[in-house]
């Protein structure tokens, strides 16, 4: 059974077997890419053919999503020739969980063979220059609630998963980043792709004036409530990491503005421009095979 809102960090090696072991008696792909679609962003999955649906309700172990735009599902199937599995919905530490619990999905992945994580979510633009509906490329991230003690990697380290201390100066693929701004050039999209460093906060109330200023002097070009967990992870793994990040909103920086951002606001800029980051995702996943030799480095 299920809990939602627990913050016990209860995962084991045999939870993450179990649930390993449970996907792999049911699915006949063996997927080397997966994807976590952010906030609505699930129809990325749409062009996988083979499909198996798989809701998180019925996943051994598996937390749920609780967040609108986030459907709860796997997909697993096949994408421009490649084996895939698709996360429909992810999970935010302010639903409560542990970080254990928002970040369990990848080492599973890790368990099935997975070799490159892609992650995709929503974010506020803080980069004067970036506008809504741009397509932020991370190439570099700040973790804010690891500052704090809040990180997925606190606790006993497991070496079947990774070392220690984990060098994250590399987090993102370079390779994958210049992929996809050669693609958005092919595409004709290189008026809204951007890159930039994206920011973590722990949410769920968006950020204050002075909040806001203070990421922006710290470098950050964009600021959102996830993705930070699912990459330290990925990478504690080994895993090879692209990120994206759509600008939904402009974060206030103003105080005699009058704007206020809001999470249907998120959903439909997400919407508007979800068939641009479908076709740049479909062309860079047919083309990862370019960058398989090496799959551990940069």
């Amino acid at each position: 059974m299920h809990t939602k809102g627990s913050t016990e960090c209860c995962c084991s090696f045999e939870d993450y077997n179990q649930t390993t072991e449970w996907l792999l008696s049911r699915t006949r792909h063996r997927p080397k890419i997966a994807v976590v679609c952010g906030s609505g962003l699930g129809l990325l999955a749409d062009g996988v053919t083979n499909k198996e649906i798989f809701p998180y309700a019925d996943i051994p172990n598996f937390p749920v999503s609780t967040v609108p735009g986030h459907e709860g599902c796997l997909v697993f199937g096949i994408l421009k020739g490649k084996s895939c599995v698709f996360m429909q919905g992810r999970f935010h530490l302010y639903e409560g969980y542990s970080l254990c619990k928002v970040t369990f999905p990848v080492r599973i992945f890790k368990l099935l063979g997975v070799e490159t994580l892609i992650v995709t979510n929503a974010s506020g633009g803080l980069c004067p220059d970036f506008k809504v509906g741009d397509i932020m490329l991370i190439k570099d991230h700040i973790n804010l609630p690891g500052f704090a003690g809040q990180h997925p990697l606190c606790g006993p380290n497991d070496e079947r998963f990774g070392i220690r201390f984990p060098c994250m100066s590399d987090a993102y693929s370079k390779d994958l980043r210049k992929l996809a701004l050669d693609i958005s050039h092919e595409l004709d999209y290189t008026n809204f792709v951007r890159e930039g460093v994206y920011c973590m906060v722990s949410g769920p109330n968006f950020e204050t004036i002075a909040e806001a200023r203070m990421l922006q002097v710290l470098g950050c070009d964009s600021v959102g409530m996830s993705t930070v967990p699912e990459v330290t992870v990925a990478k504690h793994c080994g895993l090879r990491v692209f990120g994206l990040s759509l600008i939904t909103n402009k974060v206030s920086l103003d105080y005699s503005s009058e704007e206020k951002v809001n999470h249907e606001e998120v959903l439909e800029i997400s919407k508007m421009r979800a068939e641009h980051v479908q076709m740049m995702l479909n062309t860079l996943i047919a083309r990862s095979d370019q960058l398989d030799e090496g799959i551990n480095v940069n």
